[in-house]
């Protein structure tokens, strides 16, 4: 989920190029950066919790590129959706782990 966040943010710094500072770029960079690094935490705890407060920071990046507003919406809520599917995931998986060691 990070990586594509941080390609789309790739994407959106090409189209703020001709328009907007170098800080502004700086800034998009930075945190596309971040984002792709932070997807190689996600083991750890840690990481969501990176990845949580990275979300924040790639919408606002929606003030250099307008409809980024929206894409980052888009983004947050599949990263939400996620984390609860993952989290439902584990559960499932560590409930039919502990079935199978009563049957053995």
């Amino acid at each position: 989920m990070l990586v594509m966040e941080s390609m789309t943010l790739g994407f959106a710094i090409l189209l703020a190029t001709k328009n907007h500072s170098a800080a502004a770029l700086i800034y998009g960079s930075i945190i596309s950066l971040l984002l792709f690094l932070t997807a190689g935490i996600l083991k750890r705890r840690s990481g969501f919790y990176i990845g949580s407060l990275l979300q924040i920071f790639m919408i606002s990046f929606g003030f250099v590129v307008p409809a980024y507003f929206l894409i980052g919406v888009i983004f947050v809520g599949l990263w939400a959706a996620a984390i609860v599917v993952g989290r439902k995931g584990e559960a499932a998986r560590a409930a039919l782990v502990a079935q199978a060691g009563e049957k053995a």
